[in-house]
């Protein structure tokens, strides 16, 4: 363990039983500007967890006396440390050993033999993540005191940070700024249409229409949470793969319930929130992640889900060509009815011309 501490530069704590592993890893720490302390299991990273309260813990899964899974699980229920960052590091490389450490809590997972260049930009993304929850969480105390031009100032910082968490995400799914502005203006443009329609011009104001066009580019948010190996992998995902995929849906649920609760825009967040949990949901019920149909899923999710399979669909991929408005409307027309609304498709075919 390090003798000297520094308050301000923040700390990493590695547990792991090789020491060439933990030597390796505190000069890739070092090298990055912050304080690495050593741990050699899973029980003294425990403790040392409680005294040093780190910024971020990288596990070791295969210790001894007690794995980098236990350790976790045990950090993730301690109200002190459940909010450190985890990211574990193994030569286990099984989807369901990726799996089970995103179940216990574990925020990433790297693969041995590690990179240097990986193991520094997802430490670094950590520590990015942890910073932007303890500014929400300040931010949460000061609103609580703040009345007029300061809580506006904050909830514009608020959303700053939303949307900076936003474009990490966008990155890793390899998404550019000029799709995600297409896809919130896609959006806008469908909820104004279907506001001239009989059966949701009580659903849709004009109000709602500028808040699906902020909380639409947030349904993947959750991305933040899934390997890159997995958000850019060109070939055919496998079953394991596809699980861990499929829970950037509820995770990025998660983060937006957090943000939500430290401020006061929660018309547009509880949206948003909608918007991340369920637009995976198919209107036969075949989606998820809970199997909802019809109309028990929230309609900005149906207008989003419906929008983004049309994005996709005219947008370039590395692996095919954009298909145009007509032969994207053909292959959706499939999906009528099963994937989503068919009146809601309905009035997307109508205003083809006016999408992007």
């Amino acid at each position: 363990m390090e003798r000297k501490i520094n308050s301000i530069v923040p700390i990493v704590l590695i547990a792991d039983d090789v020491e060439a592993n933990r030597l390796v890893l505190k000069d890739i720490i070092s090298e990055m500007g912050y304080q690495a302390v050593l741990a050699e299991n899973g029980i003294q990273a425990l403790k040392l967890a409680q005294h040093i309260r780190p910024q971020l813990i990288i596990l070791d899964v295969a210790m001894p006396e007690m794995d980098g899974y236990e350790a976790c699980r045990r950090l993730k229920e301690d109200t002190d440390t459940k909010e450190i960052p985890v990211i574990f590091i193994s030569a286990l490389d099984e989807p369901n050993d990726i799996v089970r450490g995103f179940s216990l809590g574990g925020e990433d997972y790297i693969v041995k033999p590690f990179i240097s260049e990986v193991v520094k930009a997802r430490v670094g993304l950590h520590l990015k993540l942890y910073e932007a929850n303890h500014r929400m969480t300040e931010m949460n105390r000061q609103l609580q005191i703040s009345i007029g031009e300061q809580l506006q100032k904050m909830e514009l910082e608020r959303r700053s940070v939303l949307y900076a968490l936003l474009r990490v995400a966008r990155e890793n799914a390899c998404y550019n700024e000029a799709y995600m502005e297409r896809f919130s203006y896609n959006c806008r443009v469908l909820a104004e249409a279907m506001q001239l329609s009989k059966n949701y011009e009580h659903l849709i104001s004009d109000s709602y229409i500028d808040t699906i066009e902020l909380a639409a580019p947030l349904c993947d948010l959750g991305n933040l949470a899934i390997p890159t190996n997995i958000l850019q992998k060109q070939g055919k995902l496998t079953q394991e793969e596809k699980e861990i995929m499929q829970t950037h849906t509820t995770v990025g649920a998660r983060i937006l319930r957090d943000i939500k609760g430290a401020g006061t825009d929660n018309r547009m967040l509880q949206m948003a929130v909608d918007i991340a949990n369920y637009h995976h949901e198919n209107w036969d019920g075949s989606g998820y992640p809970e199997g909802r149909k019809e109309n028990e899923i929230p309609l900005s999710a149906q207008i989003v889900a419906v929008t983004g399979i049309f994005c996709a669909l005219t947008e370039h991929r590395t692996y095919r060509k954009s298909f145009s408005r007509e032969e994207a409307f053909q292959i959706m027309e499939k999906d009528e009815n099963k994937k989503f609304c068919p009146e809601i498709f309905c009035i997307l075919k109508k205003i083809m011309r006016q999408l992007h």
